[in-house]
C-alpha cells in the first residue's frame, strides 16, 4: 500500500533518453508540494496540530467534563463556543494559508516545458518531466529542474542566466556547456544521445556540483558552471537544451527551502509557564473545597439527607467531595481563559500593520515600505539587547566610487581649495573631451588628467591595466552609450574610473579585450585569466598586445602583493604603503596594482603546466592555485587605488541611539580587518576617546586565549586604578540614576549604602570575573579576526571570549564566514539570554538571521535573499532606530499592560466562585448565570483589552526616539514578569473579596421598598456581575494611557452592551420563547431599579478603584518610572513654550549634530590599510576565457558602535554598587573629563532652552546630549549667573558641587565644569 522509501544515494546514476534505466532508481519526479494538507487531511491534521497546544487540550477535557451530568454544574456551550471559536479561527488561517500554497504548487506543476519523447518535442507539464529527460528551453522561461547545459543557441555553448530566485542576485550569469555536446543543436541529433552521468546525490549547495559524463568510451569532468538550476530564468538566448540530473523536491531550490526555526517570543515562554502555574492554582483550589465539600456533608449536610438526598451515584461524602473538585474545576476553569491566546494573536497582527504602514520607514527612492513578515516578534522588538550587523550594503551603500589613487609614488584625489577665505571642494573634473565618459563620474583633482593628457607613462599603464585586469562585460545599447555589467561594485568602479580617464573598455570575446585608448581602439589578445578566490585574493590577467609584447596584469591585496613584487620596488612600496595607510584612515578600500613582463618563451612553459594541472584529476584547484602562484612573482609595481564604499544615510545617529538605550552593536563581517575598523570611525562606533582598541589576531588556540587574558586583565586594571583600588569597580556609575534623575544618596530609591555593605562582610577581596567585567564602564573595543574566532568559538574558549567581548562597547568580528556569524548568534543566545537581532543585506547573512530571535533584511544590492529569510524586512539601515524605539517599544508595552489586565480581570471574575462556595454548603454552585459566564471574556471585556493592546502609547513616538532610555524596560523585562503577575493576581483576589463580600453583606441585611428582602440569589447575582463589569471598565479606563475613539467606544459601548444583554435575557419575550432556558425572567430590572443595590454596585467599585488609584499616586511621587517624568517633562515645555516661539524638535532633532565631524582616527600604533576592494567570492574566469559574461558579488564589511549611559535602571543591571565618591581633585567623577557640547538642538528650541533646562530631570536629556555635557548658565532670580551650570547628565558623571531639593517629578541642580 505505502511505496517504499529508497535507501540514501550515494551517487546518481542517470541515462540520458532512457527512462526505463533511470526509473530503476526510483528517482523522484518533478512535482513539488510545499502544502501541509488536502480535503481529507485537512481536518484530523490539523486538529492534531492544534491540540498540541496545552491551552486546547486543557479546555477540550473541560469540555469532556461538561458533558458528565454528575460533576457538571455549568451547560456545555460555556465551554464549547469559545473553544469552537478559537479552533475555527486556527483552522480558517491554516486552511487559507494552504490554498494559497496549493495554488503556488499548481501553477508551478502546471507549467508547460517542451520534453523530446521519441525523437520529437512534446510539451508537457512539469510536474511529468522524470529524470533522464531532455528538456528545450526558450528564452524568458523558467528552468523545470536541475539541468545538464547539453547545447545552446548561442556560440561556443553559452547560455545566460538569472538567479534570484536562487540567490536573490539580478545580474546575469553564464553557464557553458561542453564542446563535445555543445554540437547537438536540433532534437535528431539530440534523440540519439545516450551519455550517462554519474554525479553526487542531491544536496543544498549551490554553488558546487561535481561529476563525470561517460559518452562514446570517454568521460569528461562536470562542474557548476555546466548546470542550469531550478528557479533560474533563461535570458538574452533564444534556445537551450538540457538534460535532467535532478527533479523536484532532489533539486538544489528545493534541498534549500527547508522549514525555518519556529520562533517564539519570551513572554511565549512566560505564558505557557503561567498557565501551568495557573492550573496547579485551579486544582488546589478545587482541592480545598472538595476537602471543604467533604466536611460540610459529613457534619452539617446529614441534616438534609431528608429532604435534599444525595444524587443516585453518591453515597458517601468522599464520593460526593471527589465529584465536587471535578465540578470546582469546570466552574473555575476561566482563570485560564482561551480567548486569551487568540486576543494575543489579534494585537500581533494588528502591530504587524502598524509596521507596514508607518510611512517613515518607507524608502521614497526605492519604492519599498517597511514590512513585518511575522506577526509572532513583535513585543521581542522591544527587548533587543545585541544587534549582529553585516557592513556592506547594510551599514554602507555597496555604492563604490573611485575616491583617490597612488600611482607610481604620487597622490591624488579630491583635493580642497584654500585660496578663499573659506575652504571648499575644488572643481569637479570636465571630461567632455572624452565622449564615451560616464557623466556621473566624480573626480576633483586636475593634476591627474593633465597627466593622462600629457602621456605619463606610468599613469597609462595604471588606467590600461584597470581597463584590462577585470571580469566585467561591457554592453553598447547604441553608439557611445556604453553599459558595464560587473560582478562586483569594486570593479565597476575601477573600470568605470579607467573609462573616463581615456582607456575605455568597450568589448570582450573569449580570446580578445577591446580598448579604446583615449581616442584609439586596440585589441588585446586574452591569454589567460588568473581568476581571484578568497585564498588567493587577488586576480591576474596575461594579454598580448598588437605589438606582440605578453604582459600580466595583477591587482589585489596589498599585503599579499608587496611580497611578490621585484626587490627594486622596494622604495616605491614604502611610499606606496603611506599613501595606503592615509587611505585606510579615511575608511576607504583599497587595491594594489602590479604588472610584469613576460616573454614568449616564460608564457609558453608556463602555460603548458597550467594545461597539465587542468587535466589532473585529482587536486586540480591546488595544482592550478600552485601554477598562479609561479608566475605572480618578480612583479612591478604601479599603484593603489582607493574606492569610497559610502555610508547610509544616518547610520552614525541611528547606531548612538540605539547604543544610548543600551543596544550593544556587534558587526560581523567578511571584509579585512582594517576595513571593517575604517568603517567603525565612520560610524562613530569607534572613537579616539576610547580607553583601548583591543586586537584579537592570534592563529593558535594559546596566542588567542593569552590575547583575551590580557585585554580582560587590562580593562579590570584600568577600572581598578580609576577607582583607586576599590572593590566594587565603577559601581558608582550607576548608584545615582536609577529612575532616570538624580539626587541625593539614597534618595528615592536610587542607592542605600545599607545594603551595599552587608554582602561585603566576609566575601573574597575581589567579585568573580564576570561580575567584574559586567560593571566595568570604560570604553573599550574588541576586533578579532575569523582565523582567531575560530578558536575563541571552541567549547572550552567560548565563554572567555564572551564575557571579554561584552564587557566591550563595540566588537568587530572580521573575516568571518556566513557559518561564524552564526555561531557567534547562538553563542550569546546561549550564554547571555538576552534578546538578539541580526540584520543583512545579502545572502551570506541569511544563517545569521535564521539563528537570531529576530532577523532584518535589508533591501539592497545584494538581491533579496535576507529579506526572504527575515522577519522584518526595510530598505535603509536608519529605520532600525524607529523598529525598535517605536514600534518595537510600543509592542512590548501594549502587550504587557493587555496581560497584566487580562490575568487580572478574570481572576477577579473567577475568585467570586472560590469564595461564594463557603457559604452555598460548597455544592459547586455558580454565582453568575452560565450566559453571563459564556459572554464574559467574548463580549462584555475583550473588545476594551483589545484597543488597549493595539493602540496603548505612554509617550509619543517622537520622545520615544528622544529619550532612547525608555527602551532600557523591555531588555529587563520590568513590564511582565513573574512579579508583576502575582501582583496583577493579588489585585485580582482583592477585587474578588470585595464583589463578593459587599454585595452579600449589605444585601443580606437590606430590604426593597416595599419591605420584601433582597437577600435573593438572583439579585446577589445580578448585582455582582453588574459591580464586576463596572469595575474592570474602570480599571482598563485606568490603565489606558492613549485614549482614541475606538477606546471609548469599546469600554463605553460594553458597558451599554452588558445592561443591553442583561435586561433581554430576563426579558419576558425569551422566557415565553425559551421557557426552560430563560427561568429568571424581570429579575434585572427588579434588581436595578432599587438604590441599595446601586449604592452597594458604588460601594464596591469605590472599595476596589480608590486603593489602586493612592498606589498610583504615591509611586508617581515617590518612585517615578521614567516615562512619567518624560510625560511631566512635556507638560512642562507645553505650558512655558512661548507665544509665537518655534516649535519643537521633530523625531530627530535631538541628533541632529552626532553624524558630523571628521573621521576618527585608531587609537593604536601600527598600518590601517582599508580592506581591498574585491568581491570575496571564487571568480569565473575560467568561463571568461570561454566567452563568459559573469559578476562577483562583494561580501559585506560591517561595523558598529554603541554608547554607554547610565540610566535609573542600571541599578538592576549590576548586582553591587558603591556609594559615589564625594566631590574633589580625588574622586573618579571629577578625574573623567568630559566632553563639553554647546549645541542648541540638544535641549531642544532655543526659545525654551533657559527654562526647560531647569526643570529636566537629570539623566532625562534627550538623545543627542547624552554623549556630552551640555551646559546651560542657570540664572539667580536676580538675573546673574550664579557661575554654575545646568547639566544634563547622559553617559557622563560630574561631580555636583550644589544641589537643590528634588520634589516630585522634577530636579534642578547645579554643577561644575
Amino acid at each position: 500500500m505505502f511505496k517504499e522509501k529508497p535507501p540514501p544515494e550515494e551517487e546518481r546514476k542517470v541515462r540520458a533518453n532512457d527512462r526505463e534505466y533511470n526509473e530503476k532508481f526510483q528517482y523522484a519526479n518533478n512535482c513539488i508540494m510545499t502544502s501541509k494538507y488536502n480535503i481529507i487531511t485537512f481536518l484530523p491534521v490539523n486538529l492534531f496540530e492544534q491540540f498540541q497546544e496545552v491551552a486546547n487540550t486543557y479546555f477540550l477535557f473541560l469540555l469532556i467534563l461538561q458533558l458528565i451530568p454528575q460533576i457538571s454544574s455549568l451547560s456545555w456551550f460555556t465551554t464549547i463556543v469559545p473553544l469552537v471559536l478559537v479552533l475555527s479561527i486556527t483552522a480558517v488561517k491554516d486552511a487559507t494559508d494552504d490554498y494559497f500554497r496549493h495554488k503556488s504548487d499548481n501553477q508551478v506543476n502546471n507549467r508547460q516545458s517542451q520534453v523530446l519523447i521519441n525523437g520529437t518535442l512534446q510539451n508537457e507539464k512539469w510536474m511529468n518531466v522524470r529524470v533522464g529527460d531532455i528538456i528545450r528551453l526558450e528564452n524568458n522561461q523558467f528552468v523545470a529542474a536541475d539541468l545538464l547545459l547539453l547545447s545552446s543557441s548561442e556560440p561556443h555553448g553559452l547560455c545566460y542566466i538569472e538567479t534570484a530566485e536562487l540567490d536573490g542576485e539580478t545580474n546575469m550569469k553564464v553557464r557553458q556547456s561542453l564542446p563535445v555536446t555543445s554540437e547537438l543543436g536540433d532534437p535528431n541529433s539530440l534523440a540519439q544521445f545516450d551519455g550517462e552521468v554519474i554525479c553526487e546525490p542531491p544536496n543544498n549547495k549551490l554553488d558546487r556540483f561535481c561529476g563525470t559524463l561517460y559518452w562514446r568510451e570517454n568521460k569528461y569532468g562536470l562542474s557548476n558552471q555546466n548546470m542550469l538550476l531550478r528557479g533560474c530564468v533563461l535570458r538574452n538566448t533564444e534556445s537551450c537544451y538540457g538534460l535532467v540530473i535532478f527533479a523536484g523536491p532532489d533539486t538544489k531550490l528545493m534541498q534549500n527551502s527547508g522549514r525555518t526555526k519556529f520562533k517564539r517570543t519570551s513572554i511565549d515562554r512566560l505564558m505557557n509557564t503561567l498557565v501551568l502555574w495557573i492550573f496547579g492554582f485551579l486544582v488546589c483550589m478545587g482541592v480545598i473545597l472538595a476537602i471543604g465539600n467533604a466536611v460540610w456533608e459529613k457534619e452539617v449536610g446529614f441534616l438534609f439527607q431528608s429532604y435534599l438526598p444525595w444524587d443516585p451515584p453518591v453515597d458517601n461524602f468522599l464520593f460526593s467531595a471527589f465529584l465536587a473538585f471535578w465540578s470546582y474545576v469546570i466552574i473555575l476553569n476561566t482563570v485560564v481563559p482561551i480567548s486569551l491566546y487568540v486576543s494575543v494573536e489579534v494585537i500581533r497582527l494588528g502591530h504587524s500593520y502598524f509596521i507596514n504602514w508607518d510611512r517613515r520607514m518607507f524608502c521614497q527612492r526605492r519604492n519599498t515600505p517597511a514590512e513585518a513578515r511575522t506577526t509572532t516578534l513583535n513585543e521581542e522588538l522591544g527587548q533587543v539587547e545585541y544587534i549582529f550587523s553585516d557592513k556592506t550594503g547594510t551599514l554602507t551603500q555597496n555604492i563604490m566610487t573611485f575616491n583617490k589613487c597612488s600611482i607610481n609614488g604620487h597622490a591624488y584625489g579630491e583635493v580642497i581649495d584654500t585660496l578663499g577665505a573659506q575652504p571648499k571642494r575644488a572643481q569637479r573634473l570636465d571630461f567632455s573631451f572624452n565622449p564615451l565618459a560616464d557623466r556621473d563620474f566624480c573626480f576633483y583633482d586636475q593634476n591627474l588628467l593633465d597627466s593622462v593628457k600629457l602621456g605619463e607613462p606610468a599613469v597609462h599603464e595604471f588606467f590600461r591595466l584597470l581597463s584590462l585586469c577585470h571580469t566585467v562585460m561591457s554592453e553598447e545599447k547604441s553608439e557611445g552609450e556604453l553599459m558595464y555589467k560587473a560582478q562586483s561594485p569594486d570593479e565597476g568602479a575601477l573600470v568605470t574610473a579607467a573609462r573616463n580617464f581615456g582607456f575605455v573598455f568597450r568589448s570582450r570575446t573569449p580570446s580578445t579585450v577591446t580598448v579604446q585608448e583615449l581616442g584609439r581602439s586596440v585589441t588585446y589578445a586574452l591569454l589567460a585569466i588568473l581568476d581571484f578566490n578568497n585564498i588567493r585574493k587577488r586576480m591576474s590577467v596575461i594579454v598580448r598586445n598588437p605589438e606582440g609584447k605578453i604582459r600580466l596584469y595583477c591587482k589585489g591585496a596589498d599585503t599579499l602583493l608587496f611580497e611578490r613584487l621585484h626587490p627594486c620596488n622596494h622604495d616605491l612600496m614604502n611610499v606606496t604603503s603611506d599613501h595606503l595607510n592615509e587611505y585606510a584612515a579615511d575608511g576607504l578600500r583599497t587595491l594594489v596594482l602590479a604588472y610584469r613582463d613576460l616573454s614568449e618563451q616564460q608564457w609558453e612553459d608556463w602555460a603548458e603546466r597550467r594545461r597539465s594541472a587542468e587535466r589532473a584529476a585529482d587536486y586540480r584547484e591546488d595544482r592550478l592555485a600552485a601554477a598562479y602562484e609561479e608566475i605572480e612573482q618578480d612583479m612591478m609595481l604601479l599603484g593603489a587605488t582607493a574606492i569610497e564604499d559610502k555610508l547610509q544615510e544616518g547610520v552614525p545617529e541611528t547606531i548612538a541611539i540605539l547604543s544610548l538605550a543600551n543596544i550593544k552593536i556587534w558587526v560581523l563581517t567578511g571584509d579585512k580587518q582594517e576595513t571593517a575598523v575604517n568603517i567603525g570611525y565612520s560610524c562613530k562606533m569607534l572613537t579616539d576617546d576610547m580607553s583601548e582598541v583591543f586586537i584579537i589576531n592570534g592563529h593558535t588556540v594559546q596566542r588567542v586565549r593569552e590575547e583575551l587574558r590580557r585585554a580582560r586583565e587590562r580593562m579590570i586594571e584600568s577600572a581598578r586604578s580609576r577607582e583607586g583600588g576599590k572593590e566594587g569597580v565603577m559601581d558608582w556609575a550607576a548608584c545615582s540614576l536609577e529612575n532616570g534623575f538624580g539626587g541625593q544618596s539614597g534618595e528615592q530609591g536610587g542607592w542605600h549604602p545599607q545594603q551595599e555593605e552587608k554582602p561585603q562582610q566576609g566575601s573574597p577581596p575581589a567579585p568573580a570575573l564576570p561580575s567584574l567585567l559586567d560593571s566595568i564602564s570604560g570604553e573599550y573595543a574588541l576586533v578579532i579576526s575569523g582565523h582567531s574566532l575560530a578558536h575563541a568559538l571552541e567549547a572550552d574558549m567560548e565563554r572567555e571570549f564572551l564575557d571579554t567581548a561584552c564587557a566591550c562597547k563595540a566588537v568587530i568580528c572580521c573575516r568571518v564566514t556566513p557559518l561564524q556569524k552564526a555561531l557567534v548568534v547562538e553563542l550569546v543566545k546561549k550564554h547571555k539570554k538576552a534578546v538578539t537581532l541580526a540584520i543583512g543585506d545579502g545572502a551570506n547573512d541569511v544563517s545569521m538571521i535564521k539563528t537570531a530571535h529576530i532577523g532584518v533584511g535589508i533591501s539592497g544590492q545584494e538581491g533579496i535573499q535576507a529579506v526572504l529569510a527575515s522577519d522584518y524586512s526595510f530598505s535603509q539601515f536608519r529605520f532600525l532606530q524607529r523598529l525598535l524605539l517605536v514600534h518595537g517599544r510600543w509592542s512590548y508595552l501594549r502587550m504587557c499592560r493587555f496581560l497584566c489586565y487580562f490575568f487580572y480581570k478574570n481572576f477577579a471574575f473567577t475568585m467570586v466562585h472560590f469564595w461564594f462556595g463557603f457559604f452555598c454548603g460548597f455544592s459547586a454552585q455558580t454565582v453568575y448565570d452560565q450566559y453571563f459566564i459564556t459572554l464574559y471574556n467574548i463580549v462584555y471585556t475583550s473588545l476594551p483589552v483589545l484597543a488597549m493592546g493595539i493602540f496603548d502609547q505612554d509617550v509619543p513616538e517622537q520622545r520615544s526616539l528622544e529619550y532612547p532610555k525608555l527602551y532600557e524596560p523591555g531588555q529587563l523585562n520590568l513590564l511582565f514578569n513573574k512579579r508583576e503577575f502575582f501582583i496583577c493576581i493579588a489585585q485580582g483576589i482583592y477585587t474578588s473579596v470585595v464583589l463578593f463580600c459587599v454585595p452579600y453583606g449589605v444585601l443580606s441585611q437590606a430590604t426593597r421598598n416595599d419591605g420584601i428582602p433582597l437577600a435573593d440569589y438572583q439579585t446577589f447575582a445580578v448585582t455582582v456581575a453588574t459591580s464586576l463589569v463596572i469595575v474592570v471598565s474602570v480599571q482598563i479606563a485606568l490603565d489606558t494611557g492613549y485614549w482614541t475613539a475606538i477606546n471609548h467606544f469599546f469600554v463605553w459601548g460594553s458597558l451599554g452592551a452588558y445592561f443591553t444583554i442583561l435586561f433581554a435575557m430576563h426579558s419576558n419575550i425569551l422566557f415565553s420563547i425559551f421557557p426552560n432556558q430563560f427561568h429568571f425572567f424581570g429579575s434585572a430590572q427588579n434588581t436595578l431599579i432599587q438604590p441599595v443595590v446601586w449604592l452597594t454596585i458604588a460601594l464596591a467599585t469605590v472599595v476596589c478603584i480608590v486603593p489602586v488609584l493612592a498606589f498610583r499616586f504615591l509611586k508617581l511621587d515617590l518612585k517615578p518610572q521614567l516615562s512619567d517624568t518624560v510625560r511631566y517633562t512635556q507638560l512642562v515645555r507645553q505650558k512655558k513654550r512661548k507665544p509665537g516661539g518655534r516649535g519643537g524638535r521633530g523625531a530627530h532633532g535631538g541628533v541632529a549634530g552626532l553624524g558630523g565631524g571628521a573621521l576618527g582616527r585608531l587609537g593604536r600604533a601600527g598600518s590601517r590599510r582599508s580592506g581591498y576592494a574585491f568581491a570575496h567570492q571564487e571568480g569565473f574566469g575560467e568561463l571568461i576565457t570561454s566567452g563568459k559574461n559573469m559578476r562577483l558579488s562583494s561580501l559585506a564589511l560591517a561595523t558598529f558602535a554603541s554608547r554607554h549611559s547610565a540610566s535609573w535602571i542600571d541599578t538592576l543591571r549590576k548586582k553591587k554598587q558603591q556609594p559615589p565618591q564625594p566631590g574633589g581633585e580625588g574622586s573618579p567623577a571629577s578625574s573623567y573629563t568630559a566632553p563639553l557640547s554647546t549645541s542648541s538642538s540638544m535641549l531642544g528650541p532655543p526659545d525654551t532652552q533657559a527654562e526647560e533646562t531647569g526643570n529636566t530631570p537629570l539623566g532625562l536629556a534627550p538623545s543627542g546630549s547624552s554623549s556630552a555635557v551640555t551646559p546651560t548658565p542657570v540664572r539667580s532670580p536676580g538675573g546673574e549667573s550664579t557661575g554654575g551650570w545646568v547639566v544634563s547628565l547622559g553617559a557622563v558623571q560630574v561631580t555636583p558641587t550644589a544641589s537643590a531639593p528634588v520634589s516630585g517629578l522634577t530636579s534642578r541642580i547645579s554643577f561644575h565644569v
